[in-house]
């Protein structure tokens, strides 16, 4: 029986949710599953990924292959990453504790770059909506402008008729 690390979607329609599980490779996509090895929402920005590493080292041990995708997720999270680590202890090139320090400082480092990510994604929606604000304000203003001028230039005809009507009054008069 070959064992496939692969996605198995769930959500509704247009709003796709993940499982990654570990399936036999002739089971359907959304059938039967060996084991739940985590999730993975792609609605969110960044798309969240959630990964039981451990788990999944474990079954690419025993010989599960990857999907592309779930290669790609199984690499975002550094379980490939692991699993190598993993193979130098084995041949002796490492020792555990070099492995697990490496895998650490690797964690620490995507953590850094996912919030840095973050940070630049709300700066530059903040960055929008201030420019969003002052482009209405603009708008705003040159619309108040505008309505000052129209009103300016209707009562002026107005004064104009009542001077002229005042003075046709005083000619009839005299």
């Amino acid at each position: 029986m070959s064992v496939k690390i692969r996605l198995q979607r769930h959500g509704k329609k247009g709003k796709p949710f993940y499982w990654v599980v570990a399936a036999d490779a002739r089971a359907k996509r959304d059938g039967k599953y060996l084991e739940k090895i985590g999730t993975y929402n792609p609605n969110t920005n960044p798309a969240t990924v959630e990964l039981n590493v451990d788990l999944a080292v474990q079954w690419l041990d025993n010989g599960a292959q990857p999907t592309d995708t779930a290669r790609t997720l199984l690499s975002y999270k550094g379980a490939l990453l692991k699993h190598h680590l993993q193979g130098g202890v084995r041949k002796g090139a490492l020792t555990q504790e070099q492995a697990d320090a490496k895998f650490a400082a690797w964690l620490e480092e995507k953590e850094n770059k996912i919030n840095a990510k973050k940070d630049g994604l709300s700066t530059s929606k903040a960055d929008a909506r201030a420019k969003q604000l002052a482009a209405e304000k603009e708008v705003n203003e040159k619309r108040a402008a505008a309505a000052k001028e129209a009103l300016a230039q209707a009562e002026a005809p107005a004064t104009e008729e009542a001077e002229a009507t005042e003075e046709n009054n005083e000619e009839t008069q005299a």
